[in-house]
């Protein structure tokens, strides 16, 4: 079953690369009584999401958050490790958290993982977007296809805001 509006998140702990090492993040500590934009990619360091969707939000950080947004998050189904060289290459360190689903969980929690086996990926998440108040879905853009990202890239955001 797909996560859908009026959802309450589920729990789950991701990891973050920062100056201070690995951190764990839960949901809680993440989204309770804070209205953050979370996304989502296949993969770190990906065509798509190195080259359009990470960038849209890096460029429209400042214009999201003066909607009233806390937070922005990026969540992939890649390492910490690689999270965090994604966030040092990409200029986004410190500005939005990178978050790793090492394990999919979240994504399978969500109802939102994609087999791209045939690819060479794996089980990989979906990449779409997401409005959450207080750890509950608010907004959700889910792309038909992982080489898109319009309806969940920053701009698709910004008019929902």
């Amino acid at each position: 079953m797909t996560i859908a509006i009026g959802d309450k998140l589920p729990a789950a702990t991701f990891k973050e690369k920062t100056a201070d090492g690995p951190v764990e993040i839960s949901t809680e500590q993440l989204f309770a009584g804070k209205r953050v934009v979370l996304f989502a990619v296949p993969g770190a360091f990906t065509p798509t999401c190195s080259l359009n969707h990470l960038p849209g939000y890096l460029e429209n950080r400042d214009a999201i958050l003066a909607k009233g947004v806390d937070d922005i998050a990026v969540i992939s189904v890649n390492d910490w490790h690689v999270m965090g060289a994604w966030a040092q290459s990409s200029g986004g360190m410190g500005k939005i958290h990178f978050l790793a689903d090492w394990d999919g969980s979240f994504a399978k929690a969500l109802g939102l993982e994609v087999d791209l086996s045939a690819g060479g990926l794996g089980i990989r998440s979906k990449r779409y977007s997401m409005l959450v108040e207080d750890g509950v879905v608010k907004s959700l853009n889910i792309e038909e296809s992982p080489g898109q990202a319009t309806v969940s890239g920053a701009a698709a955001m910004i008019e929902q805001l």
